[in-house]
């Protein structure tokens, strides 16, 4: 094996020179000396390591291509930071290492591959550092906000000598000023994290770094149509294209598959080099507005198409983007001072407020919602009015009927006298929605049909879902069942004759408790069910936590054990979202009855234990309990292989590291956790460490259910 390092040169014509150099090749009268290199290697056994040849990448691709074909035994190992793109080339791409999970313990420096770095370089930076737990916290959030990075990591850790980890990550807010004093024994190049990317930009042609710089206004992953929507400027599609695809050959671009979406990332540090570029050029406030803009459409057009078959993949779009999305409020909120207000934030705003139902972000929809409103105080229009309904709603839904009261109050001082049917719909389904989370059932039935009219009248579908569903709760509320019925099934076929998912689950809901109540058990089961169901496939805490806690009571009296597990698997789910189980204060006397009839049962002690494994659940875990598909603990199914791959899978490893440990293939590996997210009822690999983690507490923790009193 011979290894060359090409940084000692930047000529290409200087390449063959030190490659003959290394392999100890004369230069012999009268002949070229890449023919004797040539003729040197053609018989020979030989590995070649070109170390960093990205800057001479061309030359390197013909000279190997050039040997290769004449030498059968000789193999090329090339390091670059893309690819040669020759005959017969295979790539491996080496990624960043792997950075901690957040919120998760490191468990020691050999439980991460990035922090066990650190702790190294720091070890030798300052004799006697140790990784403690009181640094580990800080060390890990190091080395996820530098990307998992080597040579960020090791300038950081090279800084341990004059501050703490503590004291580093307060500084990593300018990483490139912090992250100057590496080995004077590395290339130059190496020695501070600013030439270390400078040199990667210098490699780059002016439009890559144009586009380089462009990419740096998203946050998190972003996909093909942003890019082309938001970045194109002075450039032609397919050279955007070309550019684009040449990023990510240079690994400036991490490009990232899920199922049928490409969508592509700048690691954080790159981000940052970027934006700095950015921030010195004139495009830096024209790319901003444009960004906001465009994500401002997105979340329209997601509302404009909410009742339809697309409902899911909309809702997986605006998931992936939220950090684009919460770039572009913020940069609405900033811009204010230098924009006079207009309904185009709010209306942007507003339209996520579905999205937000849909995935139990209550509050923060409130935050966005507040903000906006506060920006725009001084305006009167019907977008204002929406916002501040539908903020309303957002706020009675965490039990804050005072706040909602206030802000449908402003919503009809803004409106004043107005004969706007749209304004008079929206103030009346908000005053509706009120009085049924206070307990005013006749105002909630009256109110709602009037916005139920009007909405029909100017052909507002979404709003008309929601209303049939609240005046279904209205009626179902007043005793009248019938007439809730009527009510919900409307809403169900509308939704779905459309393919929708949210509201149809809601619809179901209401359909369930209204069954149990007439007494038709079966059919109140199946419907809520399939609620939970529905919310499975959204990852939907908000309604998942009413429709267990209906099952609980329907079971409460036979089987008050898994009836108590439901409960407390509802509770903490209904925690996490800020709402409760009981989404109407009449309910309580259901979950009030149930609570005392379990209690009784089981006994105070026994009660509490299957409460608690039921709120240790998570989410996935307690939907296929309730579900049937599973028993307390899910990995009783698993086979002890299974097990031993999903307790490494939480910690963190790839299905390399795991099949190493194992002694298996890879492929193994990954065959196992097919098989581990199928049995646990999950949907990615990601959600084997939730589900897994209460599990093992429960092994350890659990006491058998008894009877005492």
């Amino acid at each position: 094996m011979w290894l060359v390092e090409l940084d000692e040169i930047n000529d290409d014509s200087l390449l063959v020179q030190l490659v003959s150099s290394t392999l100890g090749v004369r230069e012999q009268p009268a002949r070229p000396l890449r023919e004797v290199l040539t003729d040197f290697v053609a018989s020979r056994s030989l590995l070649l390591v070109l170390d960093n040849c990205e800057h001479l990448v061309s030359a390197v691709a013909e000279l190997a291509e050039s040997l290769l074909r004449r030498s059968p035994r000789l193999r090329i190992l090339t390091t670059s930071r893309e690819a040669l793109s020759i005959g017969g080339e295979a790539t491996l791409r080496v990624a960043p290492l792997a950075v901690p999970v957040p919120g998760r313990q490191v468990a020691g420096p050999g439980g991460n591959d990035a922090v066990a770095l650190f702790a190294e370089r720091a070890g030798s930076a300052q004799p006697g550092f140790q990784l403690t737990a009181q640094n580990e916290s800080a060390v890990a959030q190091i080395c996820s906000r530098l990307d998992g990075l080597p040579l960020a990591i090791e300038l950081a850790a090279a800084r341990i000598r004059v501050m703490s980890p503590e004291q580093i990550l307060e500084r990593l807010t300018n990483r490139f000023t912090l992250l100057t004093r590496g080995s004077r024994a590395a290339p130059s190049r190496q020695q501070t994290l600013r030439w270390s990317i400078d040199w990667s930009y210098e490699l780059c042609s002016a439009v890559e770094q144009r586009l380089w710089e462009r990419l740096s206004v998203f946050a998190g992953g972003f996909e093909l149509d942003a890019v082309e929507g938001i970045c194109d400027g002075d450039l032609q599609p397919d050279e955007l294209l070309d550019s684009l695809s040449s990023l990510v050959d240079k690994s400036i671009l991490l490009r990232e598959e899920t199922d049928t979406v490409v969508r592509f990332r700048l690691l954080e540090t790159v981000r940052e080099y970027g934006r700095q570029k950015l921030d010195q050029s004139e495009s830096y406030t024209e790319l901003r507005r444009k960004h906001r803009d465009w994500y401002q459409q997105l979340a329209l057009a997601a509302e404009a198409g909410w009742i339809s078959d697309r409902q899911l993949d909309w809702i997986s779009r605006l998931e992936r983007e939220q950090p684009n999305l919460r770039e572009a409020l913020s940069s609405t909120e900033n811009e204010s001072a230098l924009e006079p207000p207009d309904d185009a934030a709010l209306r942007a705003t507003t339209a996520l407020f579905p999205f937000w139902l849909s995935r139990g972000l209550l509050s923060e929809g409130r935050y966005w919602l507040d903000r906006m409103l506060a920006r725009d105080s001084r305006q009167e229009t019907i977008a204002r009015i929406t916002a501040l309904c539908a903020d309303s709603v957002l706020a009675e839904l965490q039990g804050d009927l005072a706040t909602g009261r206030s802000l449908i109050e402003q919503a009809r001082v803004t409106a004043g006298p107005r004969p706007d049917p749209a304004i008079h719909a929206e103030i009346a389904h908000a005053e509706g929605i009120s009085a049924l989370f206070g307990g005013d059932f006749d105002t909630a039935r009256s109110r709602l049909e009037v916005a139920l009219e009007l909405f029909e009248s100017i052909g507002a579908l979404r709003p008309k879902v929601e209303g049939l569903l609240q005046l279904g709760w209205a009626h179902a509320f007043r005793g009248d069942t019938e007439q809730a019925l009527i009510s919900h099934e409307k809403a169900l076929a509308i939704t779905e004759s459309r393919g929708e998912s949210v509201y149809r689950s809601y619809a179901l809901w209401g359909t369930g408790v209204a069954h149990w109540q007439q007494g038709n058990e079966e059919t109140a089961v199946r419907n809520l069910r399939q609620c939970l169901r529905l919310a499975r496939l959204r990852d939907d805490p908000l309604m998942a936590a009413p429709s267990m806690e209906a099952l609980a009571w329907i079971v409460c009296e036979s089987d008050s054990s898994r009836a108590s597990v439901m409960m407390g698997a509802a509770e903490a789910l209904g925690r996490t979202v800020g709402s409760s189980t009981v989404l109407f204060p009449n309910l309580l006397v259901h979950h009030e009855a149930c609570e005392r009839h379990t209690r009784a049962a089981l006994g105070r002690h026994a009660f509490e234990t299957a409460h608690d494994k039921g709120a240790k659940l998570g989410f996935h875990a307690s939907i296929a309990y309730a579900l049937g598909e599973t028993d307390v603990d899910p990995t009783t199914t698993m086979t002890r292989r299974e097990r031993q791959v999903a307790e490494l899978v939480a910690t963190g490893r790839t299905d390399k590291e795991i099949g190493e440990l194992l002694t298996i293939s890879p492929h193994t590996v990954h065959g196992h956790v097919k098989h581990i997210i199928a049995k646990l009822g999950l949907t990615s690999r990601t959600q084997i460490a939730s589900a897994m983690s209460p599990v093992n507490e429960m092994r350890t923790s659990a006491r058998p259910l008894s009877h005492d009193a």
